[in-house]
């Protein structure tokens, strides 16, 4: 069964540090495109960062210099460290993995871990 499972959200203070841990299945990880995004209330999902099977990453603009996203490849596990927390960054965290099988791609969504930052 496909799964993606997001944990390490939580409720912290502004300037302080989470790591997000997304674990996948072996088909939507191991050549997988693994991305993290984020909603906001009231405001439509974005991109923060994305990692390839080969370990080159991606990142918004709104997320560089902050937020570094990783992949343990033993562990079938992806990862988001977040530091220097702002107000702005709370928001539910989705993983999504973009995967390639029987010819087709497609993406399949975590539920979402929320991380809720307090000045």
């Amino acid at each position: 069964q496909e799964q993606l499972v997001e944990s390490g959200g939580g409720s912290v203070q502004a300037g302080g540090s989470l790591r997000l841990s997304c674990a996948a299945s072996e088909r939507l990880f191991r050549t997988a495109v693994l991305a993290w995004y984020r909603q906001a209330p009231d405001k439509q999902r974005e991109l923060v960062a994305a990692i390839n099977s080969g370990g080159t990453t991606t990142y918004a603009d709104s997320a560089k210099g902050r937020f570094t996203i990783s992949r343990d490849n033993a562990k079938n596990t992806v990862h988001l460290q977040i530091v220097d927390l702002k107000s702005d960054d709370t928001a539910v965290y989705y993983c999504k993995s973009t995967y390639y099988s029987g010819g087709i791609i497609d993406d399949y969504w975590g539920q979402g871990t929320q991380v809720t930052v307090s000045s």
